[in-house]
C-alpha cells in the first residue's frame, strides 16, 4: 500500500542538508586566501565613505555610459594603491567610494575628476598675501632643484622667483555656501569661460599687430578675476582647445596657460621614487607611442620653458624643461614629500574621467566606533534569538527544541554564505544588513509556528501525532511558500528601488528568506517526522502536545459512542 501523501524519508532529506553544509564549508575553508570571516562594512569595522556627485557643463543629466566609465576608472585608481576591500559603486548620479580600515585618506584623492592635460605656461604671478584662497589639497612641490630661473619666454612676465619643479630625461629608463541649481552652475561656467578662456589671451594665436599688448591686458584682467577658491566653476569643465587662466593647487600662484598640447590619456605609467642622490622624492613618467612623439617634439622646441600639468583646471605642477626628452621617459623633480609624490603619480597614472565630480559627502568611521556598532548588532541579534528560544521551549517543548536546532543550522548556513559572497562579489555586511538578519529570525520562526499549529489542528480533529505530520505538512507548506514568496518579492522590490545601506537590508532579508525554505524543507520537517515516529520523544509530556492529543481522543471517543447508541436504538426498534 502506498504511503500517505506527505510521508517522507527523513534520513534522505537530512543527508542532502548535510551534503550542502559540507560543500559550503569546504568552499569557505579551502578556497580563497582570506580568513573564514564575513566581509564587514565601514560602519562595523571602521573606514571611509566618499560620495561624489557628477555634474556636466550644461547642467544636464550625465549619461549612464559616462557614469559607468567614471566608476571603472575610479575603481582602477583605488585598486592601484593596494587598498584591500575597497568598493566603488554607482548610486544614481553619485559614485560612492567605500574603503574599510584606516586606508581611506589616499583614496579620497583618487576620487577626484582628474581631467588631466599638459599646457604651456604663458604668464604667471604670485597671489598677493591676503588674497590666497583656501584650497583643500596639499602641494606638489613648490621649489625645484634646478628651476630657479622659472623663465618662460612666451608671455612677457614668466615665473618670477617661484622655483618650479624640473623635468628631465630619466637616466633609469622608466618606472558652506547654499546649494546651487543646475542652471546657476551652468551660467557660472559660461561666464567663467568667457573671461578665463578667451582665445585672445594667447598672443601666439593672433598674428595681428597689437595682439600681444591686448593679450597682456586681457591676461591681467582674467588673473584679477580669479580668487583661487576651491569652489571654482571651471573645475573639470575647462575647454582643452582654449587658453586657461587658473591657479595652482595651493592657491599661491596664478597662471595663464596655452591650450592643451598633450592629453593626460597619453600617459602610459607613472610612479613615485626616492632619489638617493639628491635626497628627495621624484615622479617617473612614461608616455604612450603618440604621446612620446608629441612630448619629444615639445621638449626639443621648448627647453627652458615651463610645462604645466593641469588637473581639473588646477596646476598640480609646472616644472621647467631642462633638456629634450626623445624617449618619453621623464622625471619630475621637486621638494616633494613621499605622499605628495605618490599622489601626483596616481593622478598622472590612472587616466581622466569623462565627468567632473564634487564631493557631496565624506564620512569617516573610526575602528573603535565600528567595533561598538558590531557589538551592539550582535547583542541585539542574540537578545532576539534568546527570546524566540525561550518562547518556543515554553510553548512547544520538544518542537521548541527542534526550532532552536533549526535556527542554529540556519545561522550556520547564513555565515558560510556571507563569507563566500564577500569573496566572490565583494558583499559587505553593514548595520542595515544585521537588521535584516534580525528580522529574518522572526520570519524563519514564523514558518515553524505555521507548521506546528497546523499539526495541532490535525490532532484536534482526532489524528495521532504520527498521522498528523504528513497531512499537516501538506497544508502548512502552502502557507509557508506563499508567505516566503511575498517576503522575497518585497525584499526584491526594495533592493531594486532603494539606494545606499537600505539595499544591504533588502539583500540580507531576501537571502535569509531563501535559506529559510532550505532549512524548513530539509531540516525542520524531517526532524518532526522522526520525532513523531519515536515513542519516547512523541510522548504527550515531552512533546508538549498532550492537550491537543486529549482533545483529539475525546473527539474520536465521542463519535464512537454516538454511533453505538444510535445503532442500539435502531436495533431495539
Amino acid at each position: 500500500m502506498a504511503p500517505p501523501a506527505g510521508t517522507i524519508r527523513p534520513g534522505r532529506y537530512l543527508s542532502i542538508f548535510v551534503l550542502i553544509v559540507v560543500a559550503l564549508y569546504s568552499l569557505v575553508f579551502f578556497t580563497g586566501d582570506r580568513e573564514p570571516t564575513p566581509k564587514l562594512g565601514i560602519d562595523l569595522q571602521g573606514g571611509t565613505r566618499v560620495t561624489l556627485t557628477a555634474r556636466t557643463p550644461d547642467g544636464q543629466e550625465p549619461s549612464q555610459e559616462q557614469l559607468d566609465q567614471a566608476r571603472q576608472i575610479i575603481e582602477t585608481r583605488v585598486n592601484g594603491i593596494g587598498v584591500s576591500g575597497a568598493e566603488v559603486v554607482l548610486d544614481g548620479n553619485n559614485v560612492v567610494i567605500t574603503v574599510p580600515g584606516e586606508e581611506g585618506q589616499q583614496a579620497k584623492n583618487l576620487g577626484r575628476t582628474a581631467k588631466l592635460g599638459f599646457r604651456t605656461v604663458i604668464n604667471a604671478q604670485p597671489v598677493q598675501q591676503g588674497q590666497q584662497g583656501q584650497n583643500g589639497q596639499g602641494g606638489q612641490g613648490q621649489q625645484g632643484q634646478q628651476g630657479q630661473q622659472g623663465q618662460n619666454g612666451q608671455g612677457g612676465q614668466g615665473q618670477q622667483g617661484q622655483g618650479s619643479p624640473d623635468v628631465e630625461g630619466s637616466p633609469q629608463g622608466g618606472g558652506g555656501s547654499q546649494p546651487q541649481s543646475e542652471e546657476e552652475i551652468a551660467r557660472e561656467i559660461r561666464e567663467a569661460k568667457q573671461v578665463r578662456q578667451n582665445p585672445a589671451l594667447d598672443p601666439g594665436r593672433n598674428p595681428q599687430q597689437g595682439a600681444s599688448q591686448q593679450a597682456q591686458q586681457l591676461q591681467q584682467q582674467a588673473m584679477a578675476s580669479v580668487t583661487c577658491s576651491p569652489n571654482d566653476p571651471l573645475v573639470g569643465n575647462d575647454e582643452p582647445d582654449r587658453p586657461l587662466v587658473t591657479c595652482n593647487e595651493e592657491g599661491t600662484e596664478k597662471y595663464v596657460l596655452s591650450p592643451v598640447f598633450l592629453q593626460g590619456t597619453q600617459i602610459e605609467d607613472a610612479s613615485a621614487q626616492f632619489n638617493p642622490q639628491q635626497g628627495g622624492w621624484l615622479v617617473n613618467l612614461q608616455f604612450k607611442g603618440q604621446g612620446t612623439s608629441t612630448w619629444a617634439d615639445y621638449t626639443a622646441q621648448n627647453t627652458g620653458a615651463n610645462a604645466a600639468f593641469v588637473l581639473d583646471t588646477r596646476v598640480v605642477s609646472a616644472p621647467t624643461i631642462n633638456e629634450p626628452i626623445p624617449n618619453g621617459q621623464t622625471q619630475i623633480s621637486g621638494e616633494f614629500t613621499e605622499e605628495e609624490a605618490q599622489n601626483l603619480a596616481d593622478i598622472l597614472k590612472y587616466g581622466s574621467l569623462p565627468l567632473s565630480f564634487e564631493s557631496s559627502d565624506a564620512t569617516t568611521v573610526s575602528p573603535t566606533l565600528g567595533l561598538a556598532s558590531l557589538e551592539a548588532g550582535l547583542i541585539a541579534g542574540a537578545v532576539g534569538i534568546a527570546l524566540v528560544f525561550v518562547y518556543c521551549l515554553i510553548y512547544y517543548r520538544m518542537l521548541g527544541v527542534l526550532t532552536v536546532l533549526s535556527l542554529a543550522l540556519s545561522a550556520a548556513i547564513v555565515y558560510g554564505v556571507l563569507v563566500l559572497l564577500g569573496r566572490w562579489i565583494g558583499f559587505t555586511l553593514d548595520l542595515a544588513g544585521v537588521a535584516g538578519f534580525i528580522i529574518a529570525i522572526g520570519v524563519t520562526a514564523d514558518s515553524f509556528v505555521v507548521y506546528f499549529e497546523r499539526l495541532k489542528d490535525e490532532m484536534r480533529e482526532g489524528k495521532s501525532f504520527r498521522s498528523a505530520v504528513p497531512r499537516g505538512w501538506i497544508r502548512a507548506r502552502r502557507t509557508i511558500l506563499a508567505s516566503d514568496a511575498i517576503m522575497f518579492l518585497c525584499a526584491g522590490v526594495l533592493y531594486a528601488l532603494a539606494v545606499g545601506e537600505v539595499r544591504g537590508f533588502a539583500f540580507t532579508l531576501g537571502m535569509s528568506t531563501v535559506l529559510d525554505l532550505i532549512v524548513v524543507f530539509l531540516v525542520t520537517h524531517p526532524l518532526v517526522a522522526m520525532v513523531s515516529r519515536s515513542k519516547t520523544l512523541s510522548s504527550p509530556k515531552l512533546s508538549g502536545l498532550g492537550t491537543v492529543q486529549r482533545l483529539g481522543s475525546q473527539r474520536r471517543g465521542g463519535v464512537h459512542v454516538g454511533q453505538t447508541k444510535a445503532a442500539t436504538k435502531t436495533k431495539g426498534a
